[in-house]
């Protein structure tokens, strides 16, 4: 059965938004940066939320507000994943969460490797948690980027004490496969390490990748591994104010009931009441829709590449709303989101906060509507003269 696309918002809806996509550059910027999405809510959030204003219900985050068996029912449904409800614990957002696990499991000054090109956040949460951040970078095999586990192995041998994963991969779109995650959990393991791992773009995995969550990789990899994920991502609640720590071991659940209470104190009530409704079977047919037409927007954009910048290279994501593009054969350095926003009015995320492998590249958002990422390559490739 073919899945209509969901349709993004016009723009000038759009504009009359207060959150950072449209608020951070003046009107005449088409905003491709951060990671926000230009499609509506799916009913069941909207309603949540909207009963909730009606009642006045804005008060504190119950102790469970849903959290616990609402994911732990999408995690079947959607993944195949089964999870234990008394293993979830809440907290504000995705790095919260990964930093206070840190905190817990590694003593200041341990090495924390991190897997660039990567999210720009991770380098700071490592230091947050008072760790020391340890680059091991992804791998070119074969046209797909992957894990360099004989790196991520000799770190651990040298004293690293935690890998912290993103899965699926921020900003490549990478999905990891089953193998590759069960072997480091299987290194992590032998070392003594563990694995903390942000899975917030999990529901974004297009239909027919196979998706593997790092608990479910391998008996090993339930026992030393954290998953932090939230439904932020995907459903566009970012500002709401939610996440989820998932552990699968009486250790790992040890180390996470032992956080502080004012760590899932917290959780934003409506950030709760939205990712209940939006893990619920009401919302699967909006998600579906929503993978439609991110499928057709990652098609699209390596068509436009082809025909307006053919010296970019692109690899479409598995995963994900977030475009990972090589610009250096261009010429327009180590970073040309700056010349793009400055001569062609699109603001796209700078490659070198990724890491010293962004440079030359730049991350496109293409979470909208296929006419504006085609104004926006245009524009862009107009600076080609």
């Amino acid at each position: 059965m073919t899945i209509a696309p969901l349709q993004a918002l016009p723009l000038d809806q759009l504009r009359r938004r207060s959150s950072t996509k449209w608020r951070t550059y003046p009107e005449d910027v088409l905003p491709l940066f951060v990671a926000e999405t230009d499609f509506p809510l799916a009913d069941a959030v909207t309603q949540r939320l909207r009963d909730a204003l009606d009642l006045g219900d804005t008060g504190y985050t119950p102790p469970d507000p849903g959290l616990r068996d609402a994911f732990a029912a999408y995690a079947q449904r959607r993944f195949d994943w089964t999870v234990q409800p008394d293993r979830i614990r809440s907290t504000c957002d995705v790095m919260m969460g990964v930093v206070e696990i840190l905190r817990a499991v590694i003593a200041p000054g341990d090495r924390v490797i991190v897997t660039p090109p990567v999210y720009p956040p991770f380098y700071d949460c490592v230091k947050e948690a008072g760790g020391v951040v340890e680059r091991v970078p992804l791998v070119d095999v074969d046209g797909s980027w992957a894990l360099d586990l004989d790196g991520i192995e000799r770190s651990l041998a040298a004293g690293a004490r935690a890998v912290l994963l993103c899965n699926p991969h921020n900003p490549t779109g990478t999905v990891h496969a089953r193998a590759a995650l069960a072997r480091l959990a299987e290194i992590a393991a032998a070392h003594g390490a563990v694995v903390v791992s942000d899975e917030i773009h999990a529901p974004l995995v297009q239909p027919g990748v196979p998706y593997t969550p790092f608990l479910a990789a391998s008996p090993e990899a339930a026992e030393i591994g954290y998953t932090v994920t939230s439904a932020s991502k995907a459903y566009n609640l970012a500002g709401l104010k939610c996440a989820i720590m998932v552990t699968a071991s009486e250790q790992t659940a040890a180390v996470v009931r032992a956080l502080p209470p004012e760590v899932e104190w917290r959780t934003g009530l409506f950030g709760a009441l939205a990712g209940v409704a939006a893990w619920s079977q009401d919302s699967d047919a909006w998600l579906d829709a929503l993978l439609a037409a991110l499928d057709r927007n990652r098609r699209l954009l390596a068509e436009l590449l082809a025909e307006h910048l053919p010296e970019a290279r692109y690899r479409m994501p598995d995963a994900g709303y977030l475009a990972w593009v090589d610009l250096r054969d261009l010429g327009w350095g180590d970073d040309p989101a700056g010349r793009i926003l400055r001569d062609a009015r699109v603001a796209l995320n700078r490659g070198p906060t990724f890491g010293d492998e962004g440079h030359g590249h730049v991350r496109i958002n293409l979470g909208c509507a296929p006419e504006v990422l085609t104004e926006a390559v245009q524009r862009i490739a107009a600076l080609r003269g």
